[in-house]
């Protein structure tokens, strides 16, 4: 009968009139509520504990811009030059963006992680919402701590002495700082997808992000390598968002000192972070090591 109520077990299709089977999820248009909870609940995750997750990075990379300015640079208001200006002012963006890199896998790589080891992951996989909400939330939410911690760091920089942040391509500053926050927090999320315990997150962020962000061309330009450590340094991603990065702030950098230059780096990292988030999402649709 027309009025008879529909089995609370299944969905029906408007088109055949026939029903899904129980379990299977059915999602009709782009649930908004419920990416827009899912990625506040993240938010509020590492916003509760603020003075670890933002400040703290902001007063390290601060130590990090004092100790190396005073040991490389030659003083605070003077000493040796880098690309035409001197060491603090070099430095000062690729600390700013290792600050917003590092902080965003850090904040990908425990949401499922966490989940999973805390017997919560039914949280992330119960409620209505598709796997492309999911992705959006996870990465939005680690997105969104990268530029809190980019923005507190670069205030730190600015307490220091003989540090310029003058802006020359703010294109540049926008489009390589998001990118590679985007970048580490696809990697971390499939970092949390694929680790098991604590300790295979650990071992990820201590012998594959570390020293990629250290090996950078943060603290140096990568002229100064020999020839065969310089096109290492080119295959690494990391190098291109520090160099665009520096380029937004000084309008020169490793990669060239013209928009055109840079633009194919910027390029790299846009194809890269499509291809890292169609397998990131092929990964959660498939449930590996979420639903088993």
């Amino acid at each position: 009968m027309v009025d008879q109520p529909l089995p609370r077990d299944g969905a029906v299709s408007r088109s055949t009139g026939t029903f899904t089977p129980p379990g299977q999820p059915v999602f009709r248009g782009f649930n908004r509520l419920g990416l827009w909870t899912l990625y506040m609940k993240e938010v509020r995750r590492f916003f509760k504990v603020q003075t670890q997750t933002i400040w703290a990075p902001a007063v390290t990379t601060l130590l990090y811009l004092m100790i190396f300015t005073l040991a490389l640079g030659g003083g605070a208001n003077g000493g040796r030059e880098v690309l035409g200006v001197n060491f603090a002012s070099f430095v000062a963006p690729g600390l700013i963006a290792m600050g917003m890199i590092n902080n965003s896998f850090a904040n990908s790589s425990f949401s499922m992680l966490g989940g999973k080891i805390q017997g919560t992951i039914v949280d992330y996989l119960m409620p209505p919402i598709s796997t492309g909400e999911l992705m959006l939330a996870l990465v939005g939410a680690a997105v969104t701590r990268a530029v809190l911690v980019g923005l507190a760091v670069a205030g730190a920089m600015m307490l220091w002495p003989g540090v310029s942040l003058a802006v020359a391509h703010p294109w540049a500053v926008v489009w390589f700082g998001l990118m590679g926050a985007i970048l580490l927090a696809l990697i971390g999320v499939l970092t949390s997808v694929w680790a098991e315990k604590f300790d295979h997150n650990a071992a990820v962020t201590n012998f594959v992000i570390t020293p990629l962000s250290m090996l950078s061309g943060t603290f140096y330009v990568i002229d100064n390598l020999a020839p065969a450590f310089q096109a290492v340094s080119r295959m690494n991603p990391i190098f291109y968002v520090i160099s665009g990065f520096r380029f937004g702030f000084l309008g020169q950098s490793d990669i060239g000192s013209t928009n055109t230059a840079v633009l194919h780096g910027a390029i790299g990292l846009g194809v890269l972070n499509v291809m890292l988030a169609g397998l990131l999402y092929a990964v959660l649709r498939s449930g590996w090591k979420l639903k088993n």
